[in-house]
């Protein structure tokens, strides 16, 4: 059985986020969305809301591709969480060139640290690639319609965390 491990902050999930879950679906047998505690960041939705969202929206994604797609938070190094769950290939969306300069690092160290696991880019879909959950968020704060980057129901969350101004 291929395993992949798709891992993120989801903070939150983006229509970005859904597409490489949707094409990572068809390359492995089940894959497992990585949800990082990453309390670093300081995340906008506590955990559990990250991962109720991730399990929400793949559930379509699942039903479609007969994938089993599980959202499964970690806080440990990417590899030990790639060998808890059995992958074998770590699966990273690209937006831009900024992205490929911090990612080949991360492979460099990933591969020194466990050889077996594999990482596999998948660019971002032409009419996704400037979506950034940093960016979906600062738009949800300043009043910003976000629809045209996140499902429904997490534009619904962030517009309760960000009421609009009067």
């Amino acid at each position: 059985m291929r395993i992949g491990l798709y891992p993120g902050t989801f903070d939150p999930v983006t229509l970005g986020h859904i597409d490489i879950i949707g094409r990572a679906a068809r390359l492995v047998d089940r894959l497992v969305i990585g949800v990082a505690i990453n309390r670093d960041k300081g995340p906008l939705f506590p955990l559990e809301e990250r991962v109720a969202m991730v399990e929400a929206e793949c559930r379509p994604l699942a039903a479609a591709t007969g994938v089993e797609i599980i959202a499964h938070p970690f806080e440990n190094l990417l590899v030990d969480c790639a060998r808890d769950v059995g992958a074998g290939v770590i699966i990273r969306g690209l937006r831009a060139v900024a992205d490929f300069e911090y990612e080949f690092q991360m492979v460099g160290m990933n591969r020194a640290l466990d050889a077996r696991i594999e990482t596999v880019f998948l660019m971002a879909d032409a009419q996704r690639q400037a979506i950034a959950s940093k960016l979906v968020k600062e738009i949800a704060r300043l009043g910003g319609d976000v629809g045209k980057f996140v499902p429904p129901a997490v534009a619904t969350a962030l517009r309760a965390k960000y009421p609009p101004r009067h």
